[in-house]
């Protein structure tokens, strides 16, 4: 595949698609000509620049090198019904949604973790869960370093990770409490989609329930983290939790390792790791935020301090853009794997 412009293809004008969108002319990826497929035609705009959304069909993939697939974390995705048809047509799918992660035929990539896995690609490479995605690759350096045994990982993720009309519920309940005045912090929604009410409230379900009680969210990070750093033996428990935030996951790590590193080591380590942004100065009230990773690509890390009881113990704060690094952000870093690898 080694060209110097590269057809490309964005299934899924919604949320991550939009982002797909922006992440390809803010990385300068030399894309020759663009398709954007949905259900229905129709004209988006995108930062000022128009695009015509084409009804997706198997032919329109004709001609097509890459095909970003925004996908889905609920239903199944569009990739179920066309990546086939792609792969067929010449192109490399790389799908967001949950459909291929687990196939053991399917890369499961990170860049920064696992870019050497994109080679491995039979037409489809899968791009992990968002939670999964930032902390992976806050882990992987310690786990290269001193080895990681177990992982203990509440999430607190935003509305935006499930998609426009979550965002629009929390927008519609916040306004609904404002306009009681603060009194009343029970409000419905007319358009609800999610199971709790998500303004001025937390809750722990996202996703299904699945096996131990456990939410297939939750079971997400552990089998993708498997995959991704190829460590089936780390022992891992997941708490997912939807909080009233518009964009940015952040997430609360407890890890145990294999060898001893303090907290020192941890930050040097992770200072020059790459992708990521050390934020840790606790005393100055300097630590991650999801409205300030908001729009940013890096993966960041800070309130991080040994367990006071166990030396091999640690814990760490970490936030990303669960629709840039954790959706289109790493989908397109898959890409530029993939083109420089046939360079």
């Amino acid at each position: 595949m080694k060209k110097s412009k590269y057809n490309v293809a964005v299934v899924g004008a919604g949320v991550v698609g939009i982002e797909m969108l922006r992440v390809l002319k803010q990385r300068n990826f030399p894309v020759g000509r663009l398709k954007v497929f949905a259900r229905s035609a129709r004209d988006i705009s995108v930062d000022g620049q128009a695009y015509s959304v084409e009804p997706i069909t198997p032919d329109g993939f004709n001609g097509i090198d890459i095909a970003l697939f925004a996908g889905t974390e609920g239903e199944k995705g569009a990739a179920v019904t066309y990546a086939a048809e792609a792969v067929k047509r010449g192109a490399v799918v790389i799908d967001n949604g949950a459909d291929f992660r687990m196939d053991p035929k399917v890369p499961l990539v990170v860049p920064e973790v696992n870019a050497q896995d994109v080679k491995k690609h039979k037409g489809i490479i899968a791009n992990p869960n968002c939670s999964t995605i930032q902390m992976v690759v806050a882990l992987n350096p310690i786990h290269r370093k001193v080895g990681i045994k177990r992982i203990i990982v509440t999430t607190l993720q935003a509305s935006s990770g499930a998609g426009k009309s979550a965002v629009e519920q929390l927008k519609e309940e916040i306004n609904l409490v404002v306009q009681g005045g603060f009194d009343c912090v029970k409000v419905r929604a007319a358009n609800k989609s999610m199971p709790q009410q998500l303004a001025y409230n937390c809750f722990p379900h996202i996703g299904s329930f699945a096996e131990g009680d456990y939410t297939n969210e939750e079971w997400k990070l552990v089998n993708e983290t498997h995959k991704i750093m190829h460590a089936p033996s780390i022992e891992i428990s997941a708490t997912t939790v939807r909080v009233p935030v518009r964009t940015g996951h952040s997430e609360s790590v407890y890890i145990q390792t294999a060898k001893p590193i303090s907290a020192q080591g941890c930050r040097e380590l992770l200072a020059k790791a790459p992708g990521i942004v050390l934020i840790d100065e606790p005393k100055n009230n300097l630590y991650p935020m999801p409205k300030d990773a908001e729009g940013r690509d890096e993966v960041f890390v800070g309130r991080i301090r040994q367990d006071a009881f166990d030396k091999k113990g640690m814990w760490l704060w970490v936030v990303a853009d669960n629709l840039r690094k954790g959706a289109a952000t790493n989908a397109v870093q898959i890409a530029e794997c993939l083109i420089s690898s046939s360079k």
